[in-house]
């Protein structure tokens, strides 16, 4: 039976390879191992205005590490070999939610990036065949062109993204009136920031993340994924984290991608709002950030209509709907839906350490 497996995969790869050839393009998975398809990748997502941190094979190769979920990343060649088009792809596999393959697992963009139609099709399509060989029920691509036929999904995320000012003067006059208040009332109420990327830092966003999420009614993500980034990204990568008294309240695990900062894993403890500490903390990103040499804040997604929406919205950030596609049967994983509203709020009331020894179980098939 396996050996038949094994000959129907190579089947569909050779007739999608077949495809791909007569518009004069080559699909083939690379190999992250390999150097040579590591340097083609980066230079390609370097060249592309339109990349983003998630189409780096160092968030692939994190994403596989962290969770155990398995990576693949296509690539698109023309007749001379040059790279043309590149697509990042998860297994993501949960009893809870099913099996997909998802670009890009555990990010918020991604999708295909390739220089023509042409390209997107035959890369789309690769990506189909390469879902049956791995008898997932969908593809999902968070960002990028629709593929011809694929379903488009939209009104449920915007993005937040803005132009980051020089100097502390210029960012703390950026932000609108009402939330500059709440950073000034914020600098005052003696809190310490601290970044880096020590074990022990990475231990305090753990634990101030794990708490939020609890908090929110999601599972956290296992702390694994958090170390596999850091290690991945290296100085590309840092924890900030606000500390009351010396008890971490506030923190963020923040990526640095072409002079773009994205505070992508951030959170507080209850104790967090009282003492504005989410304010500071990302007041002291925005200056950090700067310090880098950043000219560009990503805030990320939020779901419409809710709280965090609100919460960019007040910093001056205008939302950008996002433009999601499908191919194949639908997951159902937001906390918003009637399906899951029970479910969000028993988690809520768990005691936090329940919580993060279930949580990573359940959270690696969220992808």
């Amino acid at each position: 039976m396996i050996t038949g497996l094994l000959m129907e995969f190579e089947l569909l790869w050779e007739a999608m390879h077949v495809l791909a050839n007569l518009a004069g393009i080559t699909i083939r998975k690379a190999d992250l191992g390999d150097r040579r398809d590591w340097v083609r990748i980066e230079k390609f997502v370097g060249d592309c205005p339109a990349a983003q941190p998630f189409h780096r094979p160092n968030w692939t190769r994190g994403v596989e590490r962290g969770t155990g979920q398995q990576g693949h990343y296509l690539l698109a060649e023309d007749g001379s070999g040059e790279t043309v088009g590149i697509l990042p792809l998860s297994r993501i596999s949960s009893p809870f939610f099913g099996t997909a393959l998802v670009s890009t697992g555990f990010g918020v963009g991604g999708g295909i990036l390739a220089a023509t139609e042409s390209v997107v099709e035959a890369i789309s399509s690769a990506a189909w065949d390469l879902a049956q060989s791995e008898r997932c029920s969908a593809i999902e691509l968070r960002g990028g062109p629709i593929p011809e036929g694929w379903r488009r999904e939209e009104g449920t995320y915007a993005g937040f993204r803005r132009d980051l000012p020089c100097g502390e003067g210029a960012i703390l006059k950026s932000i609108p009136r009402k939330q500059r208040a709440e950073v000034r009332r914020a600098l005052g109420l003696g809190l310490d920031v601290t970044i880096g990327r020590s074990d022990d830092l990475l231990d305090h966003h753990y634990r101030v993340y794990s708490e939020s999420v609890r908090n929110l009614g999601t599972p956290v993500f296992p702390r694994s994924l958090f170390e596999a980034m850091a290690h991945e990204w290296r100085d590309q990568a840092d924890v900030l984290v606000v500390l009351a008294g010396g008890k971490p309240v506030a923190a963020v695990l923040s990526l640095y991608h072409k002079n773009v900062v994205h505070p992508y894993w951030g959170g507080g403890t209850l104790a967090a709002r009282s003492l504005r500490a989410n304010d500071l903390m990302y007041y002291a990103l925005m200056r950090h950030a700067s310090e880098r040499g950043c000219t560009r804040f990503d805030f990320g997604r939020s779901k419409i209509g809710t709280g965090a929406f609100a919460f960019k919205k007040n910093w001056g950030f205008v939302p950008e709907p996002l433009v999601y596609a499908r191919r194949g049967a639908s997951r159902d994983m937001n906390p918003l839906s009637p399906k899951h509203r029970a479910r969000v709020a028993l988690w809520r009331r768990l005691p936090l350490r329940i919580a993060n020894r279930l949580g990573p179980m359940i959270a690696r098939g969220l992808g």
